[in-house]
């Protein structure tokens, strides 16, 4: 596409997670790097045989739940296991009479909250708390979680909706705003709720929400796994009919720090320290201890070798940058680890299998990183053919930046 179509491209809210908000499952959590399930519709609509669909990068199982409400089989995987948690919530199939006794459970968890009865469980311990919630809300949902775990069996699909619910609920009583490319904390942050809030109300509205989109099971099957897209093979067994997936971008926009509130409420983490460590382990992560290890990694003896790759490292990488050294280190990760996923994709796969990655292209110091074209170059060394990229939206950031899909066939030829 010449520089021309590119820039009479639209930024298309319908491409982003905005999308999703109203639809159905889709819009039970918002993530503000989620894509859109319009995009994953749009891809899989010209496919009426059932088929083995995977996404190698679960996020918040838009592939996956798409594909079973296609009538296919979406197999997805993430490495980490609150994403794992609400994909599978999100691709369950619900019969009438548990969305009957999650109503019934709802009931008896406000009514709890209301008289005070559950004992509150201690907030959990996120950095500067302060900041998230004010104490009322706080209050409120320490004795919502509570009266959840009271009321609900363990791992019971009742617990699960209520607990979507609760994600619901505790990022719309809080201090963070999203009116910026991931979420910041408002100025005008109180000491009590808002006036004439009432948050059993706002907790009653979420579930009901929820068990909507609950109501609607999909025709056909999503299978959730904890496992590591570099090593697909350890995780899933193929062969797979087409890959629609969206992997994080090389813009070190870490999910963890949207995720966190989430995490902590619901014991996935327990300290600032475990989130780097899971950042650590995901591709593109850079959240606390991730970021510290940049500055001594290294790459890899036989390291992806690409002459834009290489230019562009060396241009962020200059002395004149500061912190050139550590951002090159991000990006030749980045590449290093979605060749390894390249790699193992591979596996599983069946001769004449699609592939669609959505993926943008980034900037550090002025430098473009044309992140389509690298990808595009991984897949023709690997042996794809009809290899395509198109522009599909411009992004909301700076003017060169826009969203691509890339596209391919797997054929083992060049192998």
């Amino acid at each position: 596409m010449s520089a021309f179509a590119h820039e009479t491209l639209r930024q298309r809210a319908d491409y982003t997670h905005k999308f999703n908000a109203e639809t159905g499952r889709h819009g039970w959590l918002r993530l503000t790097p989620a894509y859109s399930v319009k995009i994953v519709d749009e891809l899989m609509g010209t496919y009426r045989k059932p088929m083995r669909i995977l996404d190698p990068f679960c996020g918040t199982a838009t592939t996956a739940l798409s594909a079973a409400c296609h009538g296919h089989m979406g197999v997805t995987t993430d490495i980490n296991p609150f994403l794992v948690w609400l994909g599978r919530a999100k691709t369950a199939k619900y019969p009438k009479a548990t969305i009957a006794s999650t109503r019934e459970t709802c009931d008896r968890v406000t009514e709890a909250v209301k008289r005070e009865d559950a004992e509150s469980v201690q907030p959990p311990p996120i950095h500067n708390i302060e900041r998230w919630w004010s104490p009322a809300a706080l209050d409120f949902l320490c004795r919502l979680r509570a009266a959840i775990e009271a009321e609900c069996s363990e791992n019971s699909p009742e617990r699960d909706l209520l607990l979507v619910a609760f994600c619901r609920t505790l990022i719309e009583l809080s201090n963070a705003a999203f009116d910026h490319q991931s979420m910041s904390f408002r100025d005008d942050r109180q000491l009590h709720l808002p006036l004439g809030i009432d948050p059993v109300h706002v907790f009653e509205e979420d579930a009901k929400f929820v068990l909507a989109g609950a109501a609607e099971n999909p025709e056909g099957t999503g299978h959730v796994v904890l496992g590591d897209s570099r090593k697909l093979q350890e995780a899933i067994t193929g062969p797979y009919d087409l890959v629609i997936t969206s992997p994080p971008y090389a813009n070190r926009m870490s999910y963890i720090r949207e995720l966190r509130p989430y995490m902590y409420w619901l014991g996935f983490l327990g300290s600032g320290r475990d989130a780097g460590e899971l950042d650590w382990l995901a591709i593109g992560g850079t959240w606390g201890v991730a970021t510290s290890r940049l500055i001594d990694w290294e790459r890899p003896r036989e390291p992806l070798r690409n002459a834009l790759l290489d230019e562009a490292l060396d241009r962020i990488a200059h002395h004149d940058n500061r912190n050139g050294k550590i951002l090159a280190n991000y990006v030749a990760k980045y590449f290093d680890d979605m060749w390894a996923h390249f790699n193992s994709l591979v596996s599983v796969l069946h001769e004449g299998s699609k592939v669609h990655y959505i993926v943008g292209n980034s900037t550090f110091y002025g430098v473009l990183l044309p992140v389509e074209k690298l990808y595009a170059a991984m897949l023709d060394r690997l042996g794809f053919e009809r290899i395509r990229c198109r522009a599909i939206r411009k992004r909301n950031s700076k003017k060169e930046l826009f969203e691509f899909i890339v596209s391919a066939l797997w054929t083992a030829r060049k192998r």
